[in-house]
């Protein structure tokens, strides 16, 4: 396409509507995603930093939020406008989030409140049913792919936060928070299930 060419296509993009954008994208317009990112963006973001309180994973959902809709088929223009229906699925997706994270991480405090409930007063048998439970999170966390393991291992092992794994992994911060969440999913299902 020509430079002036280019330069029309996206002024007459800018003068659609919303529902007119999401048919142009689906026909492969893809300058209309970024006219829809435009304008509907801000919204997105602060639903989703008000619902995830923290704003690298709000501007996580925000992307994922729209790399998702230029690849769907759910938005009808017909049913409701499409600012409705992204507050919609970035109030749901975020919620989905914070239950994902909140399983996540409970899971692994449940199980490591019951293994060490389970303990007995014997110095000994402490410190062997603490060398096997130590054992099963090694093994559990050996099946995770390398990138998931390093990202565990820095926050749990060395105490390392999120901003500061992504800094020494040279990764941007939602990456590793997404290694992280996945991460701790898979280890819940490795340990849930060798229980």
């Amino acid at each position: 396409m020509h430079p002036e060419q280019a330069g029309h296509t996206r002024e007459f993009l800018l003068s659609q509507t919303d529902a007119e954008l999401y048919l142009a994208l689906k026909a492969g317009h893809t300058a209309a995603l970024g006219i829809l990112y435009d304008r509907h963006a801000g919204l997105v973001y602060s639903l989703a930093l008000r619902v995830l309180s923290q704003p690298q994973e709000a501007e996580d959902l925000t992307q994922d939020i729209f790399v998702n809709l230029s690849k769907s088929t759910a938005y009808e223009p017909r049913r409701a406008s499409l600012r409705t229906f992204l507050a919609i699925l970035t109030r749901s997706r975020a919620r989905d989030r914070l239950r994902s994270r909140g399983t996540a991480t409970a899971f692994l405090e449940r199980w490591r409140a019951n293994k060490s409930h389970d303990m007995t007063a014997s110095s000994a048998f402490e410190e062997i049913l603490h060398a096997e439970q130590a054992q099963e999170l090694q093994a559990a966390l050996a099946q995770l792919p390398e990138q998931e393991q390093e990202t565990l291992r820095l926050a749990y092992y060395e105490g390392l936060s999120q901003s500061t794994i992504a800094e020494r992994l040279n990764l941007p911060l939602g990456t590793v928070k997404s290694q992280s969440r996945r991460g701790l999913l898979k280890l819940r299902q490795t340990l849930k299930n060798d229980s």
